[in-house]
């Protein structure tokens, strides 16, 4: 028979507690990413900006907030994607 009591250990039970805590915070952090790309693209259409298949896919596949959030900003005024994504950021 095998000795399991590890599983049931202090440090078990905290090891699965900061994993279920990792696990909330990347999934927060990409639901938080899901809608800042939502919110980019519908502001662009709103805005009459053209995206094209490429630059729909680079919005989406953004997994970074910070980078989502600054060509947000840049597309309250950009007249193309190439002013949305201009300055090398993402």
């Amino acid at each position: 028979m095998m000795d399991l009591s590890f599983f049931q250990s202090q440090t078990a039970q905290q090891l699965r507690a900061e994993g279920r805590a990792e696990g909330r915070a990347e999934g927060e952090a990409e639901g938080e990413a899901k809608g800042e790309a939502k919110a980019l693209l519908l502001l662009l259409g709103h805005r009459g900006v053209e995206v094209g298949d490429g630059d729909r896919e680079r919005i989406v596949g953004c997994g970074d907030p910070d980078v989502l959030d600054e060509w947000f900003k840049r597309a309250l005024t950009a007249g193309s994607m190439a002013e949305v994504f201009e300055g090398g950021v993402g």
